[in-house]
């Protein structure tokens, strides 16, 4: 019988970074897109750097910020009590981190494509800036902002070194579906380990399936 909480757990955990990390994101890739310093490409490979970076360093740093012994998580324990090593909070933020650039970067690349003269137009209307988000700037971004939401959510629940080194192997706290197919397999528990695999496989396809419709349909209307 197949233990369904760590799949439960993934998607929560999924959704949970997804939707924070397009709060934060938006804001941020709208900076990038506009910044026209020339340090822009040492914030752009800082915000890139999970791309290359193998998981478990980020997931090490993270620990070593996060435990109690650190100036970090000893301030966030003695002055706010939260404890971020080995929860999920700290998945969740540890999961940000780490699915920051399949976020930030599809966006930047909405807002770099959203034409300034439209914008300047909406200006000279008397728009405001969410106006002018909401009215011009996103419908144009639509196919950009499925993107940065369908690759983030996909990323999030692939991730296993991250999870591990940060979350550990709680059950029901953050023991993950690739945390547990690791656990299936060290127990030589194939079937287990075959059952939680094609489940990740078919939800990872129906996810990037879902992708590719949506972008098609954005890009037909757009045409039209």
């Amino acid at each position: 019988m197949i233990d369904w909480q760590p799949l439960l757990l993934t998607l929560q955990l999924a959704l949970v970074t997804t939707v924070i990390l397009f709060i934060l994101a938006l804001p941020l890739a709208h900076l990038l897109a506009n910044l026209k310093s020339k340090i822009k490409p040492v914030f752009e490979a800082l915000i890139s750097m999970p791309l290359v970076l193998p998981p478990t360093v980020i997931g090490f740093y993270l620990l070593v910020a996060f435990s109690p012994t650190s100036g970090i998580g000893e301030w966030l324990n003695t002055n706010l009590n939260i404890q971020l090593a080995f929860t999920f909070e700290g998945l969740v933020l540890a999961s940000m981190i780490y699915s920051l650039p399949f976020m930030v970067q599809p966006l930047q690349n909405g807002y770099n494509k959203v034409p300034r003269s439209l914008i300047e137009a909406a200006q000279t209307m008397g728009k405001n800036r969410w106006q002018i988000f909401t009215k011009v700037q996103i419908p144009i971004m639509k196919p950009a902002v499925t993107t940065a939401l369908v690759l983030s959510f996909a990323h999030t629940i692939g991730e296993f070194g991250v999870a591990l080194m940060i979350g550990g192997n709680i059950p029901g706290e953050t023991r993950v579906a690739s945390i547990a197919i690791y656990d299936q397999v060290e127990a030589m528990n194939y079937h287990a380990a075959n059952t939680y695999s094609i489940i990740l496989i078919a939800l990872s396809f129906v996810i990037l399936a879902l992708l590719y419709a949506l972008n098609r349909n954005s890009a037909t209307s757009i045409s039209q």
